[in-house]
Parts: structure tokens; sequence; C-alpha cells
């Protein structure tokens, strides 16, 4: 794979409460119209397109995308649990720097419903079912959730601290970061600012884990254009932005080692270190990062999957405040999943979108000054991880 993928177009809607949303073909067909504007491209261009949600039935894609136009074109479904929007990205990237096409459509959606994540099978083997029995096994003494997920970010938050003997509190100051981002993101959820002392004393959901260091369920959808670069020059797009290096992982039996892999610390660790090989472009180099804070915990892991810093030493990092502007990255600028919302099948597209922004220098209020190299972090548990680093053009 030779030819270079540039992302020529992105758009998002803003995400909303579950209740208050637009369809989901609605929103999807909005979020592709705008990225198409924004590549400045006609819809007939594209030549394949790949359609990521979690929630809803076979070929939803191809509801949402007969909205924008019905050209024939191949529709691929994707369902990667919350990577599912970096999972299309990846295959739209894939097929263009393979040489099979020119111009891919990425697009995701998701309706959530209130409350914690549930499966809507519960009468087959649940996918998920071999990583919170390994954490029964490996820590049988935790208190039970509604939510597996809860449990699973939960766990690998106390393994943490106990690991490294880290401050509870690191998990409060992440939540009080993202939340000021987010008052500078008109796409954000939240727009109200956080104390460390409002988030420490919010509603507890698991040991050391409050209300507010959890994302909430939310309704949305993004677009993004990805084509050759070949394709940019013809069409005389001077903003485009170059994919460097991608890499999705998924488990290996060192998922199975202890609390914090099984949440996947491990994924990202081999997906981070794969970019960089293949990017010649090192942590240190980075300057704005789009990560998976479902929880504020996985935040925290993540610092230290991604090599931002060293092992146990995110709480430094922390506290040095090289997490936000004006230290060594700019972490999360929308405010993240935390902030900005999680509809799972949008949110690997929504953080390309707001790197995108980044690097044309269009983000407004939350600009990262200066910004050349952007790193994008999606998880989704059972498993994959995707990592992707951007370039400005």
């Amino acid at each position: 794979m030779s030819a270079k993928a540039k992302v020529i177009g992105v758009n998002m809607v803003k995400f909303r409460k579950p209740g208050t949303q637009e369809p989901y073909e609605v929103m999807a067909s909005q979020a592709i119209q705008g990225a198409l504007e924004d590549a400045g491209i006609d819809y007939k261009e594209v030549q394949q397109a790949y359609a990521s949600y979690v929630y809803g039935d076979s070929t939803c894609g191809q509801t949402a995308l007969y909205k924008v136009g019905m050209t024939g074109i191949p529709v691929i479904n994707v369902n990667n649990n919350c990577s599912s929007g970096s999972t299309a990205l990846f295959l739209a990237r894939q097929a263009v720097e393979s040489g099979a096409l020119d111009c891919a459509l990425a697009f995701g959606f998701e309706e959530m419903r209130p409350g914690a994540l549930k499966s809507n099978w519960d009468d087959r083997t649940t996918p998920f079912g071999w990583a919170v029995d390994r954490l029964d096994e490996l820590k049988p003494d935790l208190p039970e959730t509604p939510s597996r997920a809860i449990k699973m970010f939960g766990s690998a938050g106390i393994a943490y601290l106990e690991k490294y003997g880290a401050n509870p509190d690191i998990f409060a100051k992440v939540s009080v970061k993202s939340r000021n981002h987010a008052i500078q993101n008109p796409y954000s959820l939240f727009d109200k600012a956080l104390t460390v002392e409002e988030v420490m004393n919010a509603p507890v959901l698991f040991p050391n884990l409050t209300r507010f260091m959890a994302c909430p369920p939310t309704c949305g959808a993004a677009a993004a254009i990805i084509c050759s670069e070949e394709f940019a020059r013809k069409h005389g797009i001077t903003d485009a932005v170059e994919i460097v290096a991608q890499s999705m992982t998924t488990d290996t039996q060192e998922t199975y080692e202890d609390p914090i892999n099984l949440a996947g610390a491990e994924m990202t660790s081999r997906a981070a270190q794969q970019v960089y090989e293949r990017a010649g472009i090192g942590p240190e180099d980075v300057d704005v990062v789009e990560l998976h804070d479902c929880f504020t915990p996985n935040e925290v892991i993540t610092y230290e999957g991604l090599a931002l810093c060293g092992r146990g030493e995110a709480e430094k990092l922390i506290n040095d405040k090289d997490n936000t502007y004006g230290g060594k990255y700019v972490i999360n600028p929308s405010g993240g999943l935390m902030s900005k919302g999680h509809p799972l099948g949008a949110t690997g597209l929504a953080q390309c979108t707001e790197l995108v922004w980044q690097l044309r220098g269009q983000a407004e209020k939350r600009q990262v000054e200066g910004a050349q190299i952007a790193l994008q972090h999606n998880l989704g548990l059972g498993g994959a991880g995707v990592v992707t680093m951007y370039k400005k053009g």
C-alpha cells in the first residue's frame, strides 16, 4: 500500500440526550451532506461507503445513505462496539491506500436509550462474557453493577491506583479538565464547569468512580470523506489532512493478565507502537489528542498506553497539567466522550472531525495553536483498539 489517504471532508451533528434526537437516518444524512459540502465534491464522486453503528438492524447504513442519494455504490455496515466509527474509517482508508478506489465515505450514527449500556440479546452467548468472567476470577470480591462497562473500567481504575499508589483524585481532575475544554465546544453536550469536589461528591457508580467520571448515553452522527492524493489534487483540494498511519488491534492472551488489560490497555499499547513505527513519528511530536475517555480511569490508563508518559507517570502528567492548553499535549480539546457525548457508532468519526478541524486551524476557541500532528484513539471492548495519526497537509 503506497497511496496516501487524505481526509478532505468532515462533519458531525451536535450530540443529544436520548429522546431529544432526530431519527438516525436524519442525523446521519445531515452529517454526510455536511462532509460532502466541506470536501466540495458531489456525492456521485463517492465510490464506496462504510456505515458504523451498534444499536440497529442490518442495512441501517443504506437507509441513512439513501436520504443523500441512491447511486448504487457498495455500502458496508460495521459493528465493532465502541470503536465502530474508527473501524469504518480504517476500512475506508485501507480501500483508498490499496488503490481499489479513489474516494470513500465513512459515517457513523447511534440512537441510544437512557441509562447504562446493555445488550439487546439475552438468548445467546454474550460476546463480552469471557472478559467479565475473567475479571470475576481475578477480583472475586468486586461489587456488582447494572453495567458491565462500569465494572470493567471501574475495576481497571482500582487496579491502576493499587499498582502505582496514585491519588484517586486524578480521575476527578481529568473530568474537570475535559469539562473545561467542552465549554469552548459548541458541539458538546455539556457546557457547565465542574470542580474536583463536585466530581468526587457525585453519586457513586463503583469504588473511586462517580457519575461525573462516566460518559453519558448520547445520540448523534458524524462523517468523513477519504480520498487518494491524486483525487485531492484533481479536485483542487488544498486543505486535505493526511492519515500518516493507522492500526487496529484485538485481544491477545495478555488481555487475561489483569483488569487494566481487560479494559483494553494492552490493545491500545500495541496499536500505538505500530502507528509510531509506521509513521516514523513518536509521541513526543504529537500536538493534540482525541482519546477514548468513556470513563476517566480509561483516559488515565490510555495516557500510558499511547506512551504520552511512562508507566505510573500519569498522575504527574495530570498534576503538571501536561494534558491541557499550555502543557505538553492538549488531550480531548472537544471535551471528549465525557462531555461531548458518546453515540457509539459516531464517536470515532467525531474524533476524526475534531482533529481535522484542529489541523486545519478551524477549531475556533478551542484551537490548539500550531497543531501539526494529531493522534486519535478509539476503543471497543470485546475487542478492538484503533489508533490513527494525522498530519497537517
